[in-house]
């Protein structure tokens, strides 16, 4: 019998998880893997700290302009020759990196990289909104949702660890070599969940979906608190590591043993989340969940202003990562139930809000007063109330609907 994607994956729910994990995996890859290497890229291209640090921006926003553009197109084009032409721009970029002699063309193939990588983000959790629905689409999204939590926060010890072995080049020629593996998958595993209804290709048809998101008061409100969740974990991610090496004078090997140690609490309230989800709808969850990270800012805060020490810092730290792994799922279901017609196009506009709003606001630490537990603490309070304010007067959790059996 000839081999079929779909005889592949479909019959085989766990298999299907593990390679549209890998799909997601490749944005927060790309963006996180070489951050431990900013010092390298700096001595060898003889680079200012500043234009290091744009070529994280420039993957971010390339990063955001291809999910808007990428999941609109697999809305009418189908899901895998968006998916197949982003990540060969992906691979490309991630040579062109490897092989850049000066700063500026890193930060043009990063743009470039980041755009391509945000195809696989897209198209993964639209294939699980084709494929399932109700408490079933809850169990994929809790899977998927877990690659995103947990994909971000481990990146950057594989690349610490990867610099032991490689310079900062190798890092993307790994990153080169994890596309060409996407681009074998959309060819032999991955399945075509959109069924096309045969008209001809429309950009007005084809970004006229976005329209239909922006009119919906529930998805908007969830990509806004998206928004805030993606800007304490990015803040999170961005500080942690100057305020544990500098601010508590640990070394880079503790550094990471308390990074990982921290991380595994995305594990456990992932799963949590999509427990509960069974029973509670994911809005309530929501409301749950932001009162108590706001808290979790209040404590970094107390941490300079009563000098609690590295301890509470820790456990601070743990219940940040795991707040970002219990909300991700329950974004993800409420951002997919309603819209199964236009799904490219909804986690498309979701990510982009992040990128734009919670992008942004990471970068305010910096700004008020030097990066820190206080300024880190002023952003986890700061996302966390606008989050809470978005979710009890827009979202209104008693007015979301509960999710179907099936």
């Amino acid at each position: 019998m000839p081999f079929t994607p779909s005889q592949s994956l479909l019959g085989r729910p766990a298999l299907l998880a593990v390679v549209l994990g890998a799909l997601t995996a490749l944005g927060p890859f790309t963006m996180d893997l070489y951050l431990p290497a900013f010092p390298e890229v700096q001595r060898d291209l003889a680079a200012p700290a500043t234009a290091v640090q744009m070529t994280l921006t420039a993957t971010a926003v390339g990063m955001g302009i291809g999910q808007l553009v990428v999941g609109p197109l697999s809305d009418t084009l189908g899901r895998r020759i968006p998916l197949v032409v982003a990540t060969a721009l992906h691979v490309v970029a991630s040579a062109l990196i490897a092989l850049s002699p000066v700063i500026e063309i890193v930060a043009i193939a990063r743009f470039a990289q980041g755009f391509g990588a945000a195809g696989g983000a897209v198209v993964a959790a639209a294939m699980v909104r084709d494929l399932f629905g109700g408490k079933k689409l809850v169990k994929m999204a809790a899977q998927i949702a877990l690659v995103t939590g947990f994909a971000p926060i481990i990146a950057p010890v594989i690349g610490s660890q990867l610099l032991v072995v490689m310079s900062w080049r190798g890092v993307f020629w790994i990153l080169a070599a994890y596309g060409v593996a996407i681009l074998l998958a959309a060819g032999l595993l991955i399945p075509e969940t959109r069924v096309r209804d045969g008209r001809a290709f429309s950009f007005r048809a084809t970004f006229g979906n976005l329209r239909v998101l922006v009119r919906d008061r529930i998805y908007m409100s969830t990509a806004a608190v998206s928004a805030m969740v993606f800007a304490i974990i990015i803040t999170y991610l961005s500080t942690s590591s100057f305020i544990y090496q500098t601010g508590f004078g640990v070394s880079a090997q503790a550094f990471g043993v308390i990074f990982a140690a921290t991380s595994c609490g995305v594990v456990a309230a992932t799963q949590v989340a999509a427990w509960l989800m069974r029973r509670v709808r994911p809005a309530v969850l929501l409301a749950c969940a932001m009162p108590v990270v706001v808290l979790v800012g209040a404590v970094f805060i107390l941490i300079d202003a009563a000098d609690l020490g590295i301890i509470w810092m820790v456990i601070a730290s743990f219940l940040v990562v795991a707040f970002h792994g219990f909300c991700n799922p329950c974004m993800q279901v409420l951002i997919l139930a309603d819209h199964e017609e236009e799904s490219g196009a909804a986690v498309a506009m979701s990510g982009f809000v992040n990128s734009l709003l919670g992008g942004g606001l990471s970068l305010l630490p910096a700004l008020l007063g030097g990066i820190g537990p206080t300024s880190l603490g002023v952003i986890v309070v700061g996302a966390g109330t606008v989050g809470a304010v978005v979710i009890f007067i827009a979202l209104r959790p008693g007015s979301t609907a509960a999710l179907a059996a099936n």
